[in-house]
């Protein structure tokens, strides 16, 4: 049996794990002269290489020094946190990624803690130490303190440390070494990594921790073995999280090298594999010997914190744009979503709409980004959390959430902050002008604030988040200052309208974009909605034509992309998403239907 090695890589948002992964393939020899590689290559999808962050945990395999080194490259962003969790169970143990010039961050803390629960001794490996403002000694030490409280045993306080720039190639066991080659973290991962436990004389124990879909084999599970061995066209016994047991037959093994997918006929304890043959196979799900079925214990998944209503998109615009617009093809496409993310669910409700419910506001845009990108025409509604009732207490999911903010801008954050029912919890300059401060408070509150943060700090601000528990509820919680500026008129824009307009507000659109009543052109001014005509074009005089137009100027309008729209409307409006365009529009669309709603509202 071949030596094997099962590492994850985890990390902050950003600290560099895709591409540390992307030089450990290099530098192991795993591919030829003449591949072509790219950069991040173990993003494999449009979405991750144009935002620069990894979406699904993925895994690769290198060889080096006649040893198997299985790699999982993670997500790294709190709504993917649940991915990270399954991850860990996997493998023997991690490298923690730590920026040099950021140091400990949200996420980092939230890993570290499922990493240090599940028994890991992390390797420390200090990334981007080529930054000019890094402090790689100060960086260890506040990784021992965090390890520390969260109460990390003497072994797991004594943990290795490696110093990296992973753009550049190269690790090093001490800041006075050369800058050479990956080789000092290859040799500590061998030295420091356990082997896996197990025997391939036992009986199969196998589980599932992330699925796949091929269009050709159906539902696929990636998993390890624990024990035992599996070959393929074997028949074994699959035992469900609620104790079902089903018989079934192995149709396809396959195995991972580089970037590569190989097929394969046997596997033994340690490896991690792909296996296809079961159509109700799920995330958690164990793979047993049939004669001794002895399953592993299905896996706890972090229930989701947000809730929105996709719904079939009913505006006048509707069908112009998209290729799939009916609620089935929304239905069968959620359905699919569902079968391999189980960090998120869905339920109808009502007509042509459902109810879809996630870790947060990214992970359902990135959905939402995926579906337009297929063709499809649909509304979403502003998020909302999912509250739970716990001894007759409501309940809501809190946030803990930390802000690096430039000094100048932090009484204004807090106070912002303070208004939507923030605590601050800590504050610390971390010099060079800048103040990290940390605060929890509930998801509601963050909803829609990334925009207005931006605002505050002029752009140079930096905040991350990551969940922190259900606490009880905390009340009305500010929202949105500003009202809309709805379209009266159905048509095409125009820019002496939109000019006249300005003053009045920002606008979202330009001229000659398709606009219809009820839909919102921009944000006003003021605190109230305004009906606006965006159509209206200049009359001709007796004394000049409509055409001869002084030369008129206009502001560049905002764009509003996915994420922006949904963290920008109020509980009565939408966004509604086509292929080709993304607009705001009101939930009704009648102008005196609304205003008739407002008064009774107010005389509630």
């Amino acid at each position: 049996m071949r030596d094997i090695r099962n590492i994850a890589v985890i990390a902050h948002v950003d600290h560099g794990k895709t591409t540390l992964v992307d030089e450990l393939l290099k530098q192991s020899g795993t591919f030829d002269e003449r591949d072509e590689l790219d950069e991040r290559m173990m993003d494999s999808n449009d979405i991750e290489r144009e935002r620069g962050i990894t979406i699904l945990a993925k895994n690769t395999a290198i060889d080096y020094k006649e040893t198997r080194i299985n790699i999982i490259d993670t997500p790294g962003h709190a709504d993917f946190g649940g991915e990270v969790e399954r991850v860990l169970k996997m493998v023997d143990s991690v490298l923690l990624l730590v920026d040099a010039q950021e140091g400990v961050m949200p996420q980092t803390k939230f890993v570290v803690k499922k990493a240090l629960q599940l028994g890991h001794r992390p390797i420390v490996v200090v990334n981007k130490i080529d930054k000019d403002a890094a402090q790689p000694d100060k960086v260890v030490d506040e990784v021992f303190d965090l390890f520390d409280v969260l109460g990390a045993d003497e072994y797991q306080l004594e943990f290795p440390v490696i110093y990296a720039a992973a753009k550049n190639g190269y690790a090093k066991l001490e800041l006075e070494d050369e800058n050479k080659d990956m080789i000092p973290l290859f040799d500590m991962i061998l030295r420091e990594v356990p082997p896996p436990s197990g025997s391939d004389d036992d009986g199969l124990q196998l589980q599932i921790f992330t699925l796949g879909h091929d269009s050709f084999i159906g539902k696929i599970g990636i998993a390890r073995i624990f024990n035992g061995t599996i070959k393929l066209n074997e028949t074994v016994l699959l035992v469900k999280a609620d104790g079902e047991q089903l018989k079934g037959r192995v149709s396809k093994l396959i195995g991972f090298k580089g970037l590569e997918k190989l097929d394969i006929k046997e596997a033994g304890h340690g490896d991690i594999v792909a296996v296809a043959g079961f159509e109700t196979i799920d995330v958690g799900d164990s793979l047993c010997d049939i004669n001794n079925p002895m399953p592993l214990d299905p896996m706890h998944i972090e229930e989701p914190t947000i809730s929105v209503t996709f719904a079939v998109n009913n505006s006048p615009l509707s069908g112009t744009e998209g290729k799939f617009v009916t609620s089935n093809k929304l239905q069968e496409r959620l359905a699919s979503e569902m079968t391999t993310n189980i960090a998120m669910s869905y339920e109808p409700k009502g007509d042509s709409a459902f109810e879809v419910n996630g870790r947060g506001e990214l992970q359902i845009t990135i959905l939402a980004e995926n579906m337009r990108r297929e063709g499809f025409e649909f509304s979403i509604s502003r998020p909302e959390v999912i509250t739970k009732e716990v001894d007759g207490i409501k309940m809501e999911p809190f946030e803990h959430l930390v802000c690096d903010i430039p000094d100048e801008f932090s009484g204004q954050v807090i106070e912002t902050l303070g208004k939507r029912k923030a605590v601050m919890s800590n504050m610390t300059p971390t010099g060079s002008g800048q103040t990290r401060v940390e605060f929890e408070i509930p998801a509601r509150g963050l909803i829609g604030y990334r925009n207005e943060f931006l605002t505050d700090t002029k752009g140079d601000g930096v905040m991350n988040h990551s969940f922190l528990e259900f606490r009880a509820y905390s009340g009305v919680v500010i929202s949105r200052k500003n009202g809309a500026l709805v379209s009266m008129e159905q048509g095409e824009a125009v820019a002496y309208s939109i000019f006249n307009l300005q003053d009045r507000g920002d606008m979202f659109i330009n001229p000659q974009d398709k606009v219809y009543g009820g839909m919102i052109v921009g944000e006003h001014s003021r605190e109230n909605d305004l009906d606006v005509n965006p159509i209206k074009a200049k009359q001709q005089s007796n004394v000049r034509s409509s055409g001869a137009d002084e030369a008129i100027k206009l502001v560049p309008p905002r764009v509003m992309n996915l994420e922006l729209a949904l963290e920008w409307i109020e509980e009565d409006e939408l966004v509604e998403i086509t292929p080709k365009t993304i607009r705001i529009r009101k939930k009704e669309l009648n102008a005196s239907l609304r205003k008739r709603e407002a008064k009774k509202a107010k005389a509630k």
